[in-house]
């Protein structure tokens, strides 16, 4: 029986194991680079294949033959993102804050170091071909992981730039510690992340954290798009304003109550309002 649910198990991570191999970057695949990618042998990798493409988990192209991700995988991540509270609250105020922007709006959570984006919804004024639902991005270099990062223990931001996270994405990339520190400090200051070409050339954001019901900072939204559109010289104040009313609203539907001070009008959490 031990035997059994080994080899069970076993099949279960080899399946698994085909599928993340399927990326942004690599979303068409062969036999044999399903084989280099995962070690497993072609006999192997053709059974366990054919047994996906036939649960809906792969397609395979008639014509070049190369297998690619199918409507069941679609399926199931349509059920995890609906699963998502923070998902369900947001997704109409994201939409509605890109309407009234025209630009885009994104959402994600904090998670294993990394951004990961939850939805994204483009105004007409920063159009995508493709969504971010389920990508992964750098805290250091994008407002929403900045506006995360602003929220951690001081040990919590030098441990990640001492384990060689801070990667330089473009010369403007903060990629050292003293300089992520003042600008975590201007963060806490006014309650807003920025972000100039530090993750790709061309592309801005604002960025607003969000916060669960008990205070701890979960998630972050922001605008974003390209320099000219977002057109931080002439609207950061404008703009700034509607990305964190539109958290703020976010984090009240997580349970979270707001407080104001009367000098910045920054919200705090309960916790804060003790001491």
């Amino acid at each position: 029986m031990a035997a059994e649910s080994g080899a069970g198990t076993q099949a279960v991570e080899r399946a698994m194991s085909l599928l993340g191999c399927f990326t942004d970057e690599h979303s068409e695949l062969r036999i044999t680079e399903l084989c280099a990618q995962t070690g497993l042998g072609q006999s192997t990798v053709s059974r366990m294949i054919s047994s996906l493409d036939r649960l809906g988990y792969v397609v395979q192209d008639a014509r070049t033959g190369l297998y690619r991700l199918g409507p069941s995988a679609v399926t199931l991540g349509s059920v995890a993102l609906n699963s998502s509270s923070l998902f369900r609250a947001a997704r109409p105020i994201a939409q509605n804050l890109a309407h009234a922007t025209g630009l885009g709006v994104n959402l994600a959570e904090f998670r294993d170091d990394r951004l990961f984006y939850l939805c994204n919804f483009e105004g007409a004024k920063s159009p995508k071909s493709f969504t971010m639902s389920g990508r992964t991005a750098p805290l250091h270099a994008t407002g929403m992981g900045k506006a995360i990062l602003a929220a951690q223990p001081a040990e919590y931001v030098r441990a990640y730039f001492a384990e060689g996270l801070g990667h330089a994405y473009t010369p403007h990339t903060i990629t050292e510690l003293v300089g992520m520190e003042a600008v975590l400090t201007e963060i806490r200051n006014r309650g807003y992340a920025t972000e100039v070409e530090e993750l790709a050339f061309g592309r801005a954001c604002l960025a607003a954290p969000i916060r669960s019901r008990g205070g701890q900072v979960v998630a972050a939204l922001s605008l974003s798009g390209p320099l000219s559109e977002l057109d931080l010289a002439g609207r950061q104040q404008e703009l700034s304003l509607m990305v964190v009313e539109a958290a703020d609203e976010l984090s009240v539907a997580l349970g979270f109550t707001i407080t104001f001070t009367p000098q910045t009008h920054l919200p705090l959490s309960s916790q804060e309002l003790s001491h």
